[in-house]
């Protein structure tokens, strides 16, 4: 049963956040790309007072996968590697930290490009 509310407390908290982007999408004048931007940095900064990780060992995945969750896998990456190396880390860290998912999506980008003939709009 503690499965079965902790994959419903994800789905929860990680459709929170979509809906809440689709909502800035309806309701604002503010552009698909500057709400990705906005979602990152505030996954950064919420990481960085020490918001965020509660939020991800409560909701899992719910809490990592958003564009939030990138913001925080940037945060913890940068944290981890000053400790580890230094200052130096604050330049390496974030792209340590997330460059699996980064190549992923490049990877899938491209396939989804080869394998699909895209329309053009109008």
């Amino acid at each position: 049963m503690d499965k079965i509310l902790d994959y419903i407390w994800a789905f929860a908290i990680g459709g929170g956040l979509c809906v809440i982007a689709q909502i800035l999408i309806d309701k604002t004048k503010l552009t698909p790309a500057r709400i990705l931007v906005l979602y990152v940095v505030a996954g950064v900064i919420l990481t960085g007072i020490g918001l965020y990780g509660p939020l991800v060992d409560f909701a899992g995945c719910g809490a990592t996968v958003p564009l939030t969750g990138f913001g925080y896998s940037l945060a913890e990456g940068v944290k981890k590697a000053i400790d580890e190396r230094g200052l130096i880390g604050a330049l390496t860290g974030g792209l340590t930290a997330t460059s699996a998912g980064v190549t992923a999506a490049m990877v899938f980008a491209w396939l989804a490009a080869v394998l699909f003939k895209g329309k053009p709009k109008g």
